[in-house]
């Protein structure tokens, strides 16, 4: 059985890693971590997940945690980055949920989070966590960043064509709508229902963290720099991510149908809809899966990309455990068979 730690339990990533690793048959959740919640049963809190777990919350120990196979870190950045080292010297894997390792350069982290990077050795060694793009790194890895929920849904949307060579990377717009569950869980004005519901809104558009993670992992899939335009925004529900892509198609593009069916034929998490089916948030919802369709309206020289995602699942928890599995040689659907909920 694997022993698993998870460092910061008590938000909306955490509790879904604890729902996801309990019906995971070959590990097992050891050690979970809360200052603030210190002593307190994980059931008392979740009450979802009653007769699934007897732990209870404790401060994070490093000498703890090194006694799991792997530790999955669902806080909030600048935590990771100050325990990570420690874990590893002890020969524990880990996964980090938060942006700490998402970045290669130090300085650039520095610039989009407001602080020194505290490993900044180790960001070349942390493998970036889409199992899409990066599978064979991340079987050998000690360290993953799992990718942030909306670069995994602008990532997916928009590789095949980069891959191919057929748009301008220079020229890429990605228009992305998130529940309010992605701002985490914390007392935020903004976030309260009275202030969500009934509205829609963007934010973050003079720039947001996630841009400069997903520029370099387009940029690592077109082998050059790209240009992204991104403008995300708020939705008046709990869970999802609808992606809304476009880019300048360079000349005829042939059938991008099939050259997205043929990239994603062997891709468990990432569901190509059928020529004129639309994605929904509501059926990726729980599921960690992506469900992406590609037009081409008018006939003209842009291409729309639709991708949704549930942005806890297959844009957090879920793709972190899949990266798990992938480091561990363990199946890698185990643990994330379950379809999406509906209604």
């Amino acid at each position: 059985m694997i022993k698993v730690g998870i460092v910061g339990g008590t938000g909306y990533t955490g509790v879904e890693l604890l729902r996801l690793l309990a019906m995971h048959e070959q590990a097992e959740v050891v050690a979970i971590t809360s200052r603030a919640e210190d002593g307190r049963r994980v059931d008392e809190l979740f009450p979802n997940l009653r007769g699934h777990y007897q732990l209870a919350f404790s401060e994070p120990r490093v000498e703890e945690l090194a006694g799991c196979d792997v530790v999955f870190f669902a806080t909030p950045h600048n935590v990771a980055m100050n325990l990570v080292p420690q874990l590893l010297a002890a020969g524990t894997r880990v996964v980090d949920l938060s942006a700490d390792y998402r970045l290669r350069d130090a300085q650039l982290w520095s610039r989009w989070y407001g602080e020194p990077h505290a490993s900044p050795e180790l960001l070349a060694e942390a493998v970036y966590g889409l199992p899409e793009v990066n599978r064979a790194a991340i079987a050998g890895a000690r360290l993953v960043a799992c990718p942030g929920c909306y670069p995994t849904a602008v990532q997916l949307g928009l590789i095949p064509l980069l891959a191919a060579d057929l748009v301008d990377p220079a020229h890429l717009i990605a228009s992305a709508a998130s529940g309010v569950s992605g701002a985490g869980r914390q007392a935020k004005i903004d976030n309260l229902l009275s202030e969500v519901a009934d509205s829609f809104k963007a934010y973050g558009v003079a720039g947001h963290r996630h841009l400069p993670e997903i520029e370099q992992g387009l940029g690592d899939v077109a082998g050059k720099p790209v240009q992204l335009t991104f403008v995300p925004h708020l939705l008046p529900m709990i869970r999802g991510i609808h992606a809304t892509l476009f880019a300048r198609l360079r000349g005829e593009p042939g059938d991008l149908q099939a050259l997205y069916e043929r990239h994603y034929a062997d891709e468990p998490f990432v569901d190509v809809l059928p020529a004129g089916m639309l994605p929904q948030t509501r059926t990726v919802r729980g599921a960690n899966r992506c469900q992406i369709a590609i037009a081409v309206p008018q006939q003209r020289d842009t291409v729309v990309v639709m991708s949704t995602i549930d942005n806890l699942v297959k844009g957090a928890s879920g793709q972190a455990v899949q990266n798990m599995n992938i480091m561990l040689g363990l199946p890698e659907d185990s643990g994330l068979g379950q379809p999406g909920l509906l209604p």
